[in-house]
């Protein structure tokens, strides 16, 4: 499933493309039809990510919200479109820009109105990538549990936008085992987090992919995967740690898998 960067990204390119002018919207699937029809010919005013959620704001006060789950995809072409290929959820064509876009697959793809809106946003955590993000208040939630950190960072409504790669890497770089309960996490240990979370996080929007590994262990083993990220333990069970040699770990929280080094990361 994208994280949170990647839906941030793909915000910023819809404001750059597409804010400001009249856009038309259809479902060329037919599953968006009556939703694309209430929005059609609009003014996009502004796109935003909220976590792993994408808001395209229009000025008749309606939201098209998107989750793109686990097989979601946006397509970004120049005009003039070609015919749709596949089963195209919602098609958004900014004739003023020159640019359209496609979506397929996505798990919500719906037209909301304000109250909606509010709701959504207000049952999300803290977004690491948003600058109105309560990281303090995130960090209450998390010290007052006894849920185990790694499956408190992949709760969205402590945390917003955090996957199973940043979690994994990010507890690895600060040496603090995913069986921790939030209750032993001590507000210097949060606040590390958060910041490091503020460090990475952007780099991905810029770049589109994932830099979790520090230079000085970046060499030796390769990714886990073709064009996928140099991770310290995600995807590297059994491989030897950057860091210490040790095997990386491998289980499942909360149905999820997991990955750590139990060296570097001790219970």
């Amino acid at each position: 499933m994208p994280e949170g960067h990647t839906l941030h990204r793909i915000a910023r390119l819809h404001q750059e493309r597409f804010a400001g002018a009249a856009v038309r919207v259809s479902s060329p699937q037919g599953r968006f039809a009556d939703g694309a029809a209430l929005v059609d010919g609009q003014v996009l005013e502004r796109a935003e990510a909220y976590g792993k959620h994408l808001l395209h704001h229009y000025a008749s006060g309606l939201t098209v919200h998107v989750h793109l789950g686990l097989y979601g995809t946006f397509s970004e072409v120049e005009l003039p479109m070609p015919a749709p290929v596949g089963q195209v959820r919602m098609r958004m064509v900014g004739a003023a820009t020159g640019f359209g876009t496609d979506l397929r697959g996505p798990t919500a793809c719906e037209v909301l109105h304000p109250p909606e809106v509010e709701a959504l946003t207000a049952r999300l955590g803290a977004d690491p990538l948003r600058p109105d993000a309560d990281h303090e208040r995130a960090g209450e939630r998390i010290r007052r549990s006894r849920r185990a950190i790694g499956a408190l960072l992949m709760d969205q409504s402590v945390i917003a936008g955090v996957g199973n790669v940043y979690r994994a890497e990010v507890l690895f770089r600060h040496g603090i085992s995913p069986f921790r309960p939030g209750t032993s996490l001590t507000a210097a240990e949060w606040d590390a987090l958060w910041a490091d979370l503020v460090v990475l996080m952007p780099t991905g929007v810029e770049t589109g992919r994932m830099h979790v590994v520090r230079p000085e262990h970046d060499s030796g083993a390769p990714s886990y995967a073709k064009d996928r990220p140099r991770t310290y333990v995600y995807r590297r069970q059994g491989e030897p740690c950057r860091v210490c040699g040790t095997p990386v770990s491998h289980g499942t929280m909360e149905a999820r898998n997991l990955f750590w080094c139990n060296v570097c990361q001790p219970r």
